[in-house]
């Protein structure tokens, strides 16, 4: 008999988990405005918000935070992530900061103005949040195929050559600071792009004189997909597609987060030193030196280790694996998904899961909040919540996608809860024709609204 899969590591310290009644939460959500992100994390039974900063970090990482030297300048934590960042992803120069907005922010600070365009797959919403509010516009460029659900193509958050060189076109180089390939695509699913589509989107970029930027805070998930799906590969190692991939692009920004399994932590990369230089100011005055940038040095060690653990095949099988058996049992129970099972979440379709329920009534956010008083499972809304108000007409923009994302933690939760939340959504997908309205807003900032937003029933 073949001898089953094992997760490639032991569990050395456990965390309780509170439970609770239907009573209390749907007293709780209520109380929370029908917004996940006000519920207190004792209030949650599984916790799938998101996959940011929520990983259980390994031995080696923990023996780092005990190693940290916090030197406010030239510590040794920050040359043993520097040297890490130039072995794994080949850029000689980078910026700590403290987590992949502030990255995002520093970089645009430094070559964004109002009126640019930023053309890019799906960007998320921070990246928009970043772009829009210094009055640019992001441009989705992503391939026709990410907005068909029921598609099994297998790089679906690949640009599409043509959109991307219409945009490049239109607009003087310029108005275009940057291009943005975000690695895995979010937005779009948790979706792969391909080094095929990374290796042209590079060369029509250079062709306009445009600067191409990762998006990376997924990237070690992008090159697993790369070795899975895409011919010419298979034989390579995580670190060999890895540094391939990065060849291709001028820089990227990074939430570490998410591949580098740490709890805090960002940087962004350069090859071009006299770019570095630029926003290096930015960095000092917005995060702190150059050599810590927000980051205490124990962070940096674990975020450095994390890195390279993350881009070890074993570790990203196991992984999405893991993501692979929840999409699987939720195809069993014929709850659409979107496929192919992207990387770091399995996101529900919302418009197919409540065709009954216009993307006015904000359908993904139902289904959340229904998954959340069903069985204590937080997920969270990437559909027309997120997708925000025009900035000009202050209308809502409806995107083609309305799904409900549950992002997976790194190395914290097993198949068993796994399990525990399909049957939770198959219950609710039982019932869903018994739920005939949607959601209102009562408020909501001008901008990121997702976050803060607060809704009722209708």
């Amino acid at each position: 008999m073949k001898l089953p899969y094992i997760e490639p590591y032991k569990i050395k310290m456990i965390e309780n988990i509170t439970t609770s009644t239907k009573i209390n939460r749907k007293k709780w959500i209520k109380e929370a405005d029908f917004n996940l992100f006000n519920l207190r994390s004792d209030q949650v039974i599984i916790d799938l918000l998101t996959d940011s900063g929520t990983g259980a970090m390994s031995d080696n990482q923990w023996a780092e935070i005990m190693k940290g030297d916090e030197s406010y300048a030239g510590s040794k934590s920050f040359l043993k992530l520097r040297q890490t960042i130039r072995d794994l992803l080949g850029f000689q120069s980078f910026l700590p900061t403290h987590q992949g907005r502030a990255a995002e922010n520093i970089l645009f600070s430094a070559i964004l103005k109002e009126g640019n365009i930023v053309p890019g797959n799906s960007h998320f919403d921070t990246t928009k949040g970043h772009i829009e509010m210094r009055k640019a516009e992001a441009i989705d460029c992503t391939i026709d195929e990410a907005f068909n659900t029921e598609s099994d193509y297998p790089f679906k958050g690949n640009l599409d050559l043509k959109k991307l060189e219409t945009i490049y076109k239109k607009y003087p180089k310029e108005k275009i600071p940057i291009t943005i390939i975000t690695i895995t695509c979010n937005s779009s699913g948790g979706q792969p792009v391909s080094m095929k589509n990374i290796e042209e989107v590079s060369a029509l970029s250079k062709k306009y004189g445009i600067r191409v930027f990762f998006d990376a805070a997924r990237f070690a998930e992008n090159a697993y997909f790369i070795k899975e799906r895409e011919k010419g590969y298979k034989e390579k190692t995580i670190k060999e597609i890895v540094r391939e991939m990065f060849s291709f692009v001028d820089g990227c920004t990074m939430s570490s987060k998410k591949d580098a399994i740490v709890n805090m932590g960002g940087f962004v990369a350069f090859r071009d030193r006299s770019l570095y230089e630029k926003v290096a100011n930015f960095d000092i005055i917005y995060e702190g030196f150059v050599t810590y940038g927000g980051m205490a040095g124990r962070d940096m060690g674990a975020l450095a280790q994390g890195l390279d653990e993350a881009t070890e095949y074993e570790y990203l099988q196991s992984r999405i694996k893991q993501i692979e058996y929840l999409g699987k049992t939720l195809q069993k129970f014929n709850v659409p998904i979107q496929t192919p099972i992207g990387g770091h979440a399995v996101f529900i379709d919302a418009k197919r899961f409540f065709p009954h329920i216009p993307q006015s009534e904000f359908p993904a956010q139902l289904l959340a909040i229904e998954l959340y008083k069903e069985a204590g499972v937080r997920g969270v809304e990437i559909g027309t919540l997120l997708a925000d108000r025009n900035p000009i007409t202050r209308e809502n923009r409806y995107p083609k996608l309305e799904l409900m994302r549950l992002a997976i933690p790194r190395r914290v939760y097993n198949n068993d809860q796994m399990k525990y939340v399909a049957v939770a959504i198959k219950n609710v997908y039982d019932r869903r024709n018994e739920i005939k309205k949607g959601l209102k807003i009562i408020w909501e900032a001008e901008i990121m609204r997702h976050f803060t937003v607060k809704l009722d029933m209708i």
